[in-house]
């Protein structure tokens, strides 16, 4: 994908000040999500450095299921979601974290098979305890985390500190 289309795909990316309490800065990506151009080069990026390694994409809610499931449907993999606590029937796994404003859980169903390698795919990477979360529920899974990528990193949160190694397509 050229650069052009990915710096019209940045500019749909919105701020949203004091959401989802004050102080917070969220990154509304909806814009980007409805402009189909502007999603085929995002989720090129995302993969691209990836092409070839991973077996499955594990994708974390919510927005994060957007994201993977592109970037499976495009890789010809499947896709294994990280739920929220309490949203699966089944959970083989959880993980608790502590997020930019609060702490969570989340689950995954056993379906990754020992050995599997896995893309874990998110959003945003800001303080990297989600991610950090789901690369520990993958592996408690039996999976092998190849790679992360998130659509941004949000870089004074210092996440890349605690996750390591990420392909982020956007930073801010």
């Amino acid at each position: 994908m050229s650069s052009e289309a990915l710096v019209r795909a940045e500019s749909l990316i919105r701020t949203v000040p004091d959401y989802p309490e004050p102080g917070v800065l969220f990154r509304d990506i909806t814009p980007l999500l409805a402009d189909a151009a502007a999603l085929r080069a995002v989720i090129h990026a995302m993969a691209a450095p990836f092409d070839g390694s991973f077996d499955v994409v594990a994708g974390v809610e919510a927005r994060g299921f957007l994201l993977a499931g592109a970037v499976a449907m495009q890789a010809g993999v499947g896709l294994v979601p990280i739920r929220k606590s309490g949203k699966l029937p089944l959970p083989a796994a959880s993980v608790d974290y502590d997020l930019e404003y609060g702490t969570a859980t989340i689950e995954a169903h056993d379906d990754i098979a020992a050995g599997t390698r896995v893309l874990l795919v998110d959003d945003v990477l800001a303080t990297g305890g989600t991610l950090v979360a789901a690369r520990e529920l993958v592996e408690v899974l039996g999976g092998v985390v190849v790679g992360t990528a998130v659509l941004m990193e949000l870089t004074a949160l210092g996440g890349r500190g605690v996750v390591g190694d990420v392909h982020a397509v956007f930073t801010a």
